[in-house]
């Protein structure tokens, strides 16, 4: 897919051919841990929107003291804010394969990219796992994180369910989504991902 963006800091457009595909899921679900097995052997570049949006604030950038504020007191951050951030990342990685998780988190997110990028998913990765399953994963795994208490895991179900799921259901409507069953052991269920991923180039 194609999309014409406009560099606004430049202020010059480039043409990019990229091909995309947005990784949504549970927490829980496993797909950090698919994300780094697709992008070792197919050659994708892993953008993660909560990874750029802490590099912005770590930057000590005058946009990054607004972000790192906005989240202080509790705002939501805008999507173009995001979507200039995954833009300006995409441009400079000088790859045209991209895989991105934690964006759209939302309808009017979804929108927004699409609308700001004139590029629309390939297609969607969906990890879809009960929750029994991924409150158990997030429980037991030791990473020492403090959202991963019984309270703080449902809450983020529910904001999963509430504000991820309508972006799928949307994507579903046109054919885009792939759904894979999380539930199984690692390596099962990237057996399943390979057959979604087998026309690109593989090494596997």
């Amino acid at each position: 897919m194609s999309g014409l963006w406009r560099n606004v800091r430049r202020g010059e457009e480039q043409n990019l051919e990229a091909r995309l595909a947005l990784q949504p899921g549970g927490p829980g679900s496993g797909k950090g841990t698919q994300c780094a097995k697709i992008v070792e052997n197919y050659g994708f570049t892993h953008l993660s929107a909560g990874d750029l949006l802490r590099a912005e604030i770590k930057s000590g950038s005058e946009n990054g003291t607004m972000i790192s504020n906005m989240i202080k007191e509790g705002k939501i951050v805008p999507a173009e804010v995001t979507i200039d951030l995954l833009k300006k990342a995409m441009i400079e990685c000088g790859n045209d394969r991209f895989l991105i998780d934690g964006f759209p988190r939302n309808e009017e997110n979804r929108a927004a990219f699409e609308n700001g990028t004139k590029i629309e998913p390939e297609f969607i990765l969906f990890f879809d796992c009960p929750e029994e399953e991924m409150e158990h994963r997030l429980l037991s795994r030791n990473q020492g994180r403090v959202d991963d208490n019984i309270e703080t895991i449902r809450k983020r179900f529910r904001v999963f369910v509430e504000s991820s799921l309508p972006v799928i259901e949307h994507y579903n409507l046109k054919g885009r989504v792939r759904r894979v069953n999380a539930a199984k052991p690692i390596e099962e269920v990237f057996e399943d991902v390979k057959a979604i991923f087998a026309p690109f180039h593989t090494k596997v």
